[in-house]
């Protein structure tokens, strides 16, 4: 048998991203996220919450620094590599991100592609196992009567579900989620946020996911990480945000969040 390990599933030392301009969209940012955390990155617009998300598996490059995702430093794998580690990472879009066109169970079994060769993903050849696994994951959200509809034909929230699906096929450890309830409406927000928190509190996977709403972030996530011009000035519970550190996070903005978090934290 194995000695069991406290190391955390991902951890970020360092990371610093710069573009084109001098100024780093993130400086020496670093955290670590245990096994089945949920995981909450606030901040204003611009402030490198997505930057932050996409350096993990890569869709940003980094600058300098490190990124350890189950023992593995993903910033020095070659391509084979990084795309085996991706099966291990789902992914959850603002926009979706899903192709309109083709059906709910179409869409959902792309998810399988990282594990597929190039011929196999083009022509759709998907197991009988993964098919019924997709099934599974659409009744466990909630979408029987769309496994047929074209997702071009689907409400916001209901796009979001498959694409949850999607990223749970996967079989992952860990899925980043970049403002997964920015375009949706509050009833269809607190269904995509309800289920996130059972995936992670049911399913044992890890949630990061980056949010504009302060008061969602309170209320779902086991840890919030505060991010502001690049720079990590929050880490801790939600019980820990005060009002002045959510000053901190926001700055200018801050008033405007009182107004919407209400007095609660205004004291």
């Amino acid at each position: 048998m194995e000695a069991a390990t406290d190391r955390p599933l991902l951890e970020l030392r360092g990371i610093t991203k710069y573009y084109r301009t001098n100024a780093p969209s993130l400086v020496d940012a670093s955290f670590s996220v245990g096994e089945g955390e949920f995981v909450s990155i606030i901040g204003r617009s611009g402030a490198g919450k997505s930057t932050l998300l996409r350096c993990i598996n890569r869709m940003i490059e980094v600058s300098s620094g490190e990124i350890i995702f189950d023992g593995v430093d993903v910033t020095r794998l070659g391509p084979r590599d990084l795309r085996r580690v991706r099966t291990k990472i789902g992914m959850i879009f603002q926009h979706f991100n899903l192709v309109n066109r083709l059906t709910v169970i179409e869409n959902v079994l792309h998810g399988r592609l990282g594990y597929k060769s190039t011929l196999s993903g083009v022509l759709g050849r998907y197991s009988d196992e993964e098919k019924q696994q997709a099934f599974r994951l659409l009744h466990m959200l909630g979408l029987d009567g769309q496994v047929y509809q074209r997702c071009d034909q689907l409400s916001g929230g209901q796009k979001q579900r498959t694409g949850i699906a999607r990223a749970l096929i996967q079989n992952p450890r860990i899925i980043l989620c970049d403002e997964p309830i920015a375009s949706l409406d509050p009833n269809a927000a607190k269904v995509i946020m309800d289920h996130l928190k059972r995936i992670s509190t049911e399913l044992g996977i890890t949630i990061v996911v980056v949010l504009q709403q302060v008061d969602v972030a309170l209320k779902y996530s086991d840890r919030i990480i505060g991010v502001s011009d690049g720079k990590l000035v929050f880490n801790g519970s939600p019980a820990e945000l005060t009002s002045k550190k959510i000053a901190e996070v926001y700055g200018s903005e801050y008033e405007d969040l009182l107004v919407g978090l209400g007095e609660a934290y205004a004291s």
